[in-house]
């Protein structure tokens, strides 16, 4: 009896010490779309979180801060496997990332029910800013209507009167097109919503000819963008219809439009929470060493949003006094939100979406290269409409 004893006291040790180590790592699970055309997105969002971590020293309090990325390749399914995986078999304490509202929909409720706090820093589907809000659901981008909203109302203030509306048929692009004819007060002439295979508009581009508006909004992200205002410019539209975006024009695609000498698209406006050029200390300091860290780009609004959301999470965790595993605290520390944020201070309704300002940006030529520069706030503390619906 005494021999079995001293031998298990060695096993023992041993064992403990993975168990040790795993209890001194946090790990975040971030789950972005990392191939195809639209990794566009994903990397830039990737590099954020990567600056983020770098800032944080690769640390929150006293415990080691390591991200695990995944690749949910644009599909649902990949992206609800991927997030199965972080969660059974590497032990993350947090999921998110995020970017097409398909995916997380697949995604979001594996995580919740393992009791998961999941941070969506990009998706802003409106069903979890309303009826399927949860409390373990936080949001640091936007609800999806609300920068079209914003849009809408630039609309407005640009005297636009007739419009033609053009996006992808997915649940982000029609909760976009709902945005925009929310505020607009205008009529609209023309609407195509088109699927995500799409590559070839001549078809849409003549009805807008025809229609004859005084703009187009379109919502085209990622790598759907390069290719719809190359045959936009193409069509000669360019010469006669502005062009009003969101989503569609950013820091992650304008090295790419430039590059081509896309010059249609300087004075080009859409409406966002953040530029890179909003003036607040955390701001400079992320867009600086973004570019450092990335390629010498200008960060995109997708990259301000990643970086967000890992000092959301260390925020909610040193709130716990440095245990992840204490959900209720970690919780209570990321509803207050006691971080610098690259938008200047960020406060969150009961649905966890930020409440926020909504800016107009203008694409210009800034010391050689192409940016997006805020012009005009269009919305202020603007909440989701559909927060009322929440039940927390």
């Amino acid at each position: 009896m005494f021999k079995k004893i001293i031998l298990a006291a060695p096993l023992a040790a041993m064992l403990a010490v993975p168990n040790a180590q795993a209890a001194d790592t946090i790990k975040v699970g971030i789950v972005l779309t990392l191939t195809t055309p639209a990794s566009i997105i994903g990397k830039n969002m990737k590099a954020a979180f990567e600056v983020a971590h770098k800032h944080l020293g690769g640390k929150i309090g006293d415990k080691k801060l390591e991200l695990i990325f995944e690749d949910d390749q644009l599909k649902p399914n990949i992206g609800k496997q991927k997030t199965e995986k972080l969660i059974k078999k590497d032990k993350v304490d947090f999921m998110t990332g995020f970017i097409w509202s398909h995916v997380m929909g697949a995604s979001a409720p594996v995580a919740l029910k393992a009791g998961k706090i999941f941070i969506s820093a990009n998706a802003g589907h409106s069903l979890y800013a309303g009826k399927k809000c949860h409390k373990n659901f936080f949001n640091v981008a936007w609800e999806n209507s609300q920068t079209p909203m914003a849009m809408g109302e630039l609309l407005n203030r640009r005297g636009v009167k007739k419009l033609y509306i053009m996006s992808l048929n997915y649940a982000a692009g029609k909760q976009m097109v709902t945005g925009v004819e929310r505020t607009f007060k205008g009529e609209t002439v023309g609407k195509d919503l088109v699927p995500m295979s799409h590559k070839d508009w001549s078809a849409e581009l003549a009805k807008v000819k025809s229609a004859k508006p005084d703009g187009v909004f379109v919502f085209y992200p990622g790598a759907w963008g390069p290719a719809f205002f190359t045959q936009y410019k193409q069509a000669g539209l360019n010469k006669t219809t502005p062009l009003y975006n969101v989503f569609s024009i950013d820091g992650a695609n304008l090295p790419v439009f430039q590059k081509r000498k896309m010059n249609h698209l300087i004075g080009m406006f859409n409406t966002s929470f953040w530029a890179p050029d909003l003036d607040n200390a955390t701001n400079k300091k992320f867009v600086a060493d973004f570019a450092k860290h990335y390629k010498g780009q200008v960060p995109a609004h997708y990259a301000a949003q990643a970086y967000d959301a890992l000092m959301l999470i260390a925020a909610g965790v040193k709130a716990a006094g440095g245990d992840p595993k204490n959900i209720d605290a970690v919780r209570k520390g990321m509803e207050k939100a006691d971080f610098p944020s690259v938008r200047g201070k960020i406060k969150f309704g009961k649905n966890h979406f930020p409440i926020q300002n909504f800016y107009s940006r203008q694409v210009v030529n800034k010391g050689g290269k192409w940016q997006l520069s805020v012009r005009e706030t269009v919305l202020e503390d603007h909440a989701p409409v559909m927060s009322g619906e929440c039940k927390l």
